[in-house]
């Protein structure tokens, strides 16, 4: 060989693996984020020739694909498309987008995620036609249908999920749509069904219960701002506060007052304990004022407020702003003012007390299954941060089981359970219905789930609507499912 040759040999050799290596290196490593790119139309219109995964909670198939007959060659199936709305969501050609799991998931589900690479080329190498991997979720069906069927026509959200784990076990939205109709390839009928459900003005594509238009957490809060004044070492359940009818916010004339106008009880002085039992405003806020904005904020970071999770669904980040006001760290101290929260938040608050004062990060999915059913992605519990020591973590669980045995939050008792549990109430402008709230867990010694509801437009009863009489008993019936199970 001429040193002429051998010298474009080498440049050959060089090219060749040059090139060897950008492509292995796109098909790879970059396969997930170019597939996820919103402007690469290719992987979209790619991932509708492809026979998509399955969605799956527990055995129940919940989305799946069928053949269209059509240039797209498979569409999308979803049995139960109203209550599963919120999960699944849809993928549509003819919209060209996507929504829920069908996005969140949707390199996996269209065999695209660069965890798929080797399955890939096997199936390229056997001659099998593409498949995207299946995905199966924490939720139970049986949990999901009684919170389903629990919320019925309340406009809101309900979220259960495990304190020890962060699996979600139930996500049901209210008002809700039929996934079906958005995954037609009927282009005209396709896009008036999309038309009309953005125009609905309650917001039925909305995801309650990680997302929307978030609404102001009401008394659940209270549980963060004595969860922070126990952190501090300065406050325990026998601490005492003034106990007047009425309080000035601080530097204002603005008054405010218990719900129900009077005293937290009788006598001159109220213990934390049982300002939090009977749900009382006043002592809350003064505690807040005593606590201080950053305090507060710090407590309610631990339990995951200004963070946005992904679970693998994206959650608006629920909201406690800086540099408040001490008027405005007063309506803090009982979930007005700025604060904002999600279901899945005020159900991570709980969780965190259940679970010995350790947050966990929320989760959806249990794994990820191939077509030849070899598990190819085990997603791991893992701990956001940690709120509260263990032992004072049990002095919340002992507060919030006093608020359902003989307090604020009765409509969630059950027989021979302790319910440990909060309810809330949160106001909006003069004469506007009420946000109706409930969270909690149980069993109490043994926490097996943990529950938050949101019920928005006062129940339709305005502000005749409470949450103890509408929000509580929605819980209970969750959480009877899921100890029943």
């Amino acid at each position: 060989m001429t040193k002429e040759l051998r010298r474009l040999s080498i440049v050959m050799l060089v090219m060749f693996v040059g090139l060897f290596g950008a492509i292995s290196w796109i098909q790879v490593v970059q396969a997930s984020e170019l597939s996820a790119n919103p402007y690469n139309k290719r992987a979209l219109y790619d991932s509708y020739e492809v026979q998509r995964g399955s969605i799956l909670a527990g055995d129940t198939v919940i989305a799946s694909s069928v053949p269209s007959g059509d240039l797209y060659s498979w569409s999308r199936t979803y049995p139960d498309g109203t209550m599963w709305a919120p999960v699944t969501g849809f993928i549509n050609p003819v919209l060209g987008s996507s929504r829920g799991l069908e996005s969140a998931m949707n390199t996996v589900l269209s065999g695209t995620d660069s965890s798929q690479f080797l399955s890939r080329i096997d199936r390229i190498v056997t001659g099998q036609p593409p498949r995207g991997s299946n995905v199966v979720l924490s939720l139970d069906p049986a949990v999901q249908k009684v919170a389903y069927d629990a919320l019925g026509d309340y406009q809101g959200a309900v979220v259960a999920m495990e304190p020890k784990t962060g699996r979600v076990l139930a996500m049901v939205t209210s008002p809700s749509y039929d996934t079906n109709l958005l995954a037609s390839h009927d282009t005209a009928q396709v896009l008036a069904d999309y038309d009309t459900l953005t125009a609905n003005a309650l917001r039925p594509l909305d995801n309650r219960a990680i997302a929307g238009k978030l609404n102001p957490p009401g008394s659940t809060f209270k549980l963060v701002v004595v969860s922070a004044a126990l952190a501090s070492g300065d406050y325990t359940p026998d601490s005492t506060f003034p106990n007047p009818a009425r309080y000035t916010l601080p530097g204002t004339s603005t008054d405010i007052s218990n719900f129900d106008g009077g005293t937290c009880g009788e006598g001159d002085q109220v213990t934390l304990a049982t300002a939090l039992r009977l749900s009382c405003n006043i002592p809350m806020a003064q505690l807040a004022v005593a606590l201080g904005d950053d305090a507060l904020r710090a407590e309610a970071e631990k339990y995951g407020f200004n963070t946005s999770f992904d679970i693998p669904l994206t959650t608006t980040a629920s909201v406690y702003p800086r540099a408040l006001s001490d008027p405005e760290t007063a309506l803090s101290g009982f979930g007005q003012g700025d604060v904002i929260a999600t279901p899945l938040q005020m159900a991570m608050v709980s969780a965190g007390i259940a679970n010995d004062g350790v947050v966990m990060n929320p989760r959806m999915v249990d794994r990820v299954v191939a077509p030849d059913l070899t598990v190819q992605q085990t997603p791991e519990d893992t701990e956001f941060d940690r709120a509260l020591s263990a032992n004072l973590a049990a002095q919340m669980t002992t507060m919030m089981v006093a608020n359902v045995s003989d307090g604020a939050a009765s409509g969630a008792r059950i027989d021979g359970v302790d319910v440990a549990g909060k309810t809330g109430t949160s106001e909006h402008g003069p004469g506007d219905p009420y946000t109706l709230w409930f969270t909690g867990f149980a069993p109490a010694d043994d926490p097996q789930v943990v529950v938050a509801v949101m019920v928005e437009n006062g129940g339709g009863l305005g502000q005749q609507g409470t949450s103890n009489g509408i929000a509580a008993p929605i819980a209970k019936k969750v959480i009877e499912a899921v100890l029943s199970r």
